[in-house]
Parts: structure tokens; C-alpha cells; sequence
């Protein structure tokens, strides 16, 4: 993994932890006194319970629904994390741990999967959890009918059984990483009813209750007495606030205590401001520009490849994004991941081979429609804008449909032939690529489908050998960045702000901004 020092994925607190943590670092690239100092920095955030947190969080939407099967942004992530749970989790190291799931098995082949449940863990409502809720609660996400974000995940399960207190997943072929994929934020744990899961209650065995849900405007979590997990916090508020000035507004009068995505253009007037601090996280985030590759005329390979040499990523790092991230190359594995291929540079900023590319499509020169929305992430309507000035110089014109915010999820993204997007990552190479980019699944934004791309996925996913896993997902990137129909100019950081008093470990979760979608349980108020 390459990764800074200072955004090592590490838990506390025993000395052998230090040792290995500070073996790391130095190996990193740190010194032995900067790896200690920042050790007994996390050794001594102290965690404190009770409090209520306040957050004012982009990502809501008023179609948003206790359904997690179309989730896609921060506000509903949260909340579902929160409340409810999930058989395994992501831990901040990115490793997986415990959750509802107390320990799990594979198959020699890796092909059968199963998971002994937690015992005596509860529902907020007293009942026990089983493993028919657990069947029932992935089962949302199979068959034809489901229009589910982590259908992708479960296309290659066969058999999904209850067998006492553990749960039995049975896949087409062995996949090593299968565990991982159930840390995706739409595979919740929730009561079943007559035999479908009860998501319309709210009702979760996570360590807090849903209290009061409002979509598109606010939700209020309360701890919940029978959880198995305990958070720091008493309770928690999330206010839905889309625009980034009104967030920062929210913040530095205090009716807030945290904010994400800080607006990177006054991100240093924010800095200065008694009382608060400014943190970024190195992790999986990237913006995205999807193309639907059945649409003309980006079904034509030409026409994309033009697209991508007529942006200038230098520029627009610098300039709409003020430094905070690196520059990407039109694939979704960032550097935070295990297999990131470092042997595969950015596309040059290249008007004259824009414009060949451009040429050779044999496409009429009409304006394109590129829509965009300060839903999307801060700075999109920026990056849009440059974009435009940039593409003019080969020849190419882009005509920039600006869209509310309200609804862009719903309404834009994966219904319009090109958009600015973004991606939070996955917790493996495997789930990204198949969530995002393999043929047929319905979160695949471009909806492209390539032969040679999906047959090595498949292989990739059952390799256990690291030697030879490791060039295949090298290998999948590099066909993604050359042929797939998005455009990723920016591998991004999470920049979020927050009144001092809010605490959290040294080291946070980077799979999703605010340590993984689970501040709310992970961090405190001190």
C-alpha cells in the first residue's frame, strides 16, 4: 500500500501494535522519532462518553428512503451504519473485523462462505437477531427484481440458507475477498417479515435508534440500551445542508459541530478560525465524470479518448481543488488500495491529440452536453466550467447544463449521457470494479461492458496467489484507464471541519469520508 505516515491504518493499544505501527511508519519513509510522536499522539486521545454531536452533512436528498438499496451518498450512509449494521466491518486499518458476524469460514475453494452471528445480539425493538434476518436482509439485494447498488456484489451468489445461528453464502466460484464486499454501506442487517426484510421501521441492531427521520432535512439518532456495540456519543443530529457555504456558515456559528466536504476555496479562512480545526483523508474518494458508452457519441471509443487528453488534471488540482488530492488516471483504484498499479501515469493534458482522436471518431463537431451540480462534489461546477476552456482549445464544445441539487441523484446520475459524479471506493479492488465497472450491474454509470475486462475480473477474484493476483488487477486498471467510458481527472481527500471538542482516534477510516461512514459511533465530544 502506498501511503503517507501520517495516514497509516492502524489500531491502538498494545505494545506490540506500537512496535508494529512504528516499523511501518519508519519503513514508510518516517523517522523513528515523527513515528513515535505520532503514536503517543493517538495513545493519548482518550475517548469520553455522552454528548450530543451535531453534523451538517451534504448528501441528502428529499426522495431519500430507509430503503438502502438505492443509497449513494453520505446523509442515508450514515444513518444505515448507525443504526443498523452490518455482518462485518471495514476497521480503520482496512482490515475486517467483527460486527453482527462474530467469526466467518471459507471453503478450500473459496466458493461457500459462512458466518456464525453474534450470540445474543438484539434488535432496537428487543428481538433477537437470526439468521432468517440475515438471509432476508441480503436477499434484498438478489434476483431480477432488485434494484439494488450491491446487486453487483451478490450476481455470483447461488445460495443464501440460514443454518442455526449461522448464515451460509454460496457463490459460482470462490472469491477470496467475498467478506469484504459486505462492508458495502447497502448491505444493512434489519428485522425480517414474513420472510422480506422490514426496512420501513428503521429498526437496526447498530448502537443507535432512529429516532425522527425527515428525507432531504434532518435525522435524529439516539443510543440504543440493547446494542451489542456501544458509541461514544449519547445521541446525534444530522441536519441536511447541500450548499457548502451554508455548511460552513452552519459551522462557524455553532449550530453545528461538523461539516463535510469544507468549501477548498475558503478552506484557509476556515482554518484560522478559533475554535475549529480543518482535517483531510488520503483514501478511496474520486471524482468521476461517467460517459454512457450506448450513447452517442460516446459509444465511440475515439470520442472518449478525446475527452480524456482535452482535460488539463494539473490545472484543475490546482486551481478548483487547491492541492487537496492527486491527480487521477480514468480508473478508481487510488493509491490507498492494496493492488494500486504505480506504473500507470495521469494522461497528459494534450489539445492537438484531443483533437486527432476527435477527428478520427468521424463524429459531427456539435456542442456536448455536460451536466453538473454542486450535488455532485464541491468544486464540480468549477471543474465543469474550466473543462469547457480547456476542450475548446482542441476543438471541442462542451455546453454545460447546470442541474439543482435536489434530486441529482435521482434524476441525472445513471438517467443523463454524461454528468459529474464521484466515487467513495469500496473496500476491495474485486467489489470496485464490480460494483462500478463490470458488465450489466446497475451502478455501472457508464454502462460499459467489456469482454476481455469481465473474464480477468473473474479470474482476479479467484486467485489467492499475491503474486499472481497483483499484475491481473494492475492489468484491469490499465484497461479501464485506456477503454472505459469515465473520466477520473481527480483522486480526491475528504475535507471536513469540526468544532475542537469533537475527538477521534489518530487515525481514520478512508473507504468513506468521516472515518467510513461511522464518526457517528466512532468519534466523541470531549
Amino acid at each position: 500500500m502506498n501511503e503517507d505516515a501520517t495516514d497509516l491504518r492502524i489500531r491502538r493499544p498494545d505494545e506490540a501494535t506500537r512496535r508494529a505501527f512504528i516499523t511501518r511508519a519508519v519503513a514508510m519513509g518516517a523517522s523513528v522519532a515523527a513515528a513515535i510522536s505520532l503514536w503517543e499522539t493517538s495513545a493519548r486521545a482518550a475517548a469520553v462518553k455522552g454528548g450530543h454531536l451535531r453534523l451538517g452533512v451534504a448528501g441528502a436528498s428529499t426522495t431519500d428512503t430507509l430503503d438502502p438499496s438505492p443509497w449513494s451518498d453520505t446523509f442515508m450512509v450514515m444513518i444505515g451504519y448507525s443504526t443498523r449494521g452490518s455482518l462485518v466491518e471495514l476497521a480503520p486499518d482496512g482490515t475486517l473485523r467483527p460486527e453482527l458476524a462474530e467469526s466467518w469460514s471459507a471453503s478450500p475453494d473459496a466458493s461457500v462462505w459462512t458466518f456464525n452471528l453474534r450470540k445474543g445480539a438484539e434488535f432496537s425493538n428487543g428481538k433477537t437477531v437470526t439468521a432468517e434476518d440475515v438471509v432476508a436482509s441480503l436477499n434484498l439485494h438478489r434476483g431480477e427484481n432488485s434494484k439494488s447498488g450491491a446487486k453487483a456484489i451478490f450476481n455470483h451468489v447461488t445460495d443464501i440458507k440460514a443454518n442455526g445461528d449461522s448464515v451460509v453464502i454460496t457463490l459460482s466460484s470462490g472469491t477470496v475477498d467475498f467478506p469484504f464486499s459486505l462492508t458495502d454501506h447497502h448491505v444493512n442487517v434489519m428485522p425480517s417479515k414474513d420472510g422480506e426484510p422490514d426496512w420501513r421501521s428503521g429498526i437496526g441492531a447498530g448502537p443507535y435508534i432512529l429516532d425522527s427521520f425527515e428525507p432531504g432535512v434532518r435525522a435524529v439518532l439516539k443510543r440504543a440500551p440493547n446494542s451489542f456495540k456501544s458509541g461514544h456519543v449519547e445521541s446525534a443530529e444530522l441536519v441536511a445542508v447541500n450548499d457548502v457555504i451554508a455548511r460552513q456558515a452552519a459551522l462557524t456559528s455553532g449550530r453545528v459541530d461538523l461539516i463535510n466536504r469544507a468549501d477548498l476555496k475558503t478552506v484557509k479562512v476556515l482554518e484560522r478560525r478559533p475554535g475549529l480545526r480543518v482535517e483531510q483523508n488520503t483514501g478511496r474518494l474520486h471524482y468521476s465524470l461517467p460517459m454512457d458508452t450506448r450513447a452517442e457519441p460516446f459509444k465511440n471509443l475515439d470520442v472518449r479518448l478525446a475527452l480524456k487528453y482535452a482535460i488539463d488534471r494539473e490545472a484543475l488540482l490546482k486551481t478548483v481543488f487547491s492541492g487537496y488530492g492527486a491527480i487521477g488516471n480514468d480508473q478508481p483504484i487510488t493509491p490507498a488500495y492494496r493492488y494500486h498499479n504505480p506504473n500507470l501515469p495521469p494522461r497528459p493534458y494534450d489539445p492537438d491529440r484531443a483533437h486527432h482522436h476527435f477527428k478520427k471518431s468521424g463524429v459531427e463537431a456539435v456542442p456536448i452536453d455536460f451536466r453538473t451540480s454542486d450535488a455532485a462534489f464541491n468544486g464540480s461546477v468549477d471543474l465543469a466550467v474550466l473543462y469547457q476552456q480547456q476542450a475548446a482549445k482542441a476543438g471541442i464544445t462542451l455546453n454545460i447544463v447546470r442541474e439543482p441539487s435536489d434530486g441529482y441523484w435521482t434524476q441525472v446520475a445513471r438517467k443523463k449521457p454524461w454528468y459529474t459524479s464521484y466515487w467513495s471506493g469500496r473496500a476491495s479492488e474485486d467489489t470496485m470494479f464490480t460494483v462500478a465497472y463490470s458488465g450489466g450491474n446497475p451502478l455501472n454509470d457508464t454502462h460499459w461492458n467489456h469482454a476481455e475486462f469481465n473474464k480477468l475480473l473473474v479470474a482476479a477474484r479467484l486467485e489467492a496467489d499475491e503474486a499472481k493476483r497483483r499484475p491481473m488487477f494492475y492489468e484491469l486498471q490499465r484497461i479501464v484507464s485506456d477503454e472505459g467510458g469515465a473520466i477520473v481527472p481527480i483522486f480526491a481527500n475528504s475535507v471536513y471541519a469540526m468544532a475542537d471538542k469533537v475527538k477521534h482516534e489518530a487515525v481514520v477510516a478512508g473507504n468513506w469520508e468521516l472515518d467510513g461512514g461511522r464518526c457517528i459511533e466512532r468519534w466523541w465530544i470531549a
